[in-house]
């Protein structure tokens, strides 16, 4: 779906500071699950929404633990917390007005997910068998199932025309950004 992959470049900066980017990983994250519940907090009234977003908290939090494992027993700590510019230049892409924003959001959060899919994946084939090997490997199928779950809750709320329109112009613009990235030992 993605519109450009990511540059092998991007994985030698993560090989070269594997501890970084377990730090940048580990905030990822935690955001993830504050942002799934902020949709619980905004949209009450939607059911299906609200219990895909608990459980998919719930999971984020999960994989907070599962990477602050890894830190620990590096002997690294947690980061502050950094604005992480690609999230911010795709959230610039959601309109504003309440007959465009829940789609914006859901379909924003779905390309998120789906570049942690890829790079999750590519993280997990440069990895040497082991715990983290396959950590990285479950995240990756995580990132895929996550992307299918906003793309899911998108189709239930709108017209498929108006999805896929909105999609593409939203993969176009993600591309542009990663692009013009900084390459770094971060996820995004």
């Amino acid at each position: 779906m993605l519109r450009i992959s990511t540059p092998s470049e991007w994985l030698q900066r993560v090989a070269s500071d594997f501890g970084g980017f377990l730090v940048d990983h580990a905030a990822c994250e935690r955001k993830a699950s504050a942002t799934a519940l902020t949709f619980v907090s905004h949209y009450p009234d939607r059911g299906e929404l609200v219990s895909a977003m608990i459980q998919l908290a719930r999971e984020e939090l999960e994989h907070f633990q599962r990477v602050y494992q890894h830190i620990a027993a590096r002997g690294l700590r947690l980061g502050s917390d950094a604005k992480d510019l690609y999230v911010l230049k795709l959230r610039d892409q959601i309109r504003r007005g309440p007959a465009f924003y829940l789609m914006d959001r859901l379909l924003v959060a779905g390309v998120v997910e789906a570049r942690g899919c890829e790079r999750f994946g590519m993280v997990a084939d440069m990895l040497p068998p082991g715990s983290l090997k396959d950590l990285y490997g479950s995240l990756a199928w995580s990132e895929a199932h996550h992307h299918q779950l906003f793309l899911g809750l998108a189709r239930r709320y709108f017209e498929p025309s108006e999805i896929a329109a909105r999609l593409d112009t939203l993969l176009e613009a993600e591309a542009a950004i990663v692009a013009h990235l900084p390459l770094r030992p971060a996820l995004h």
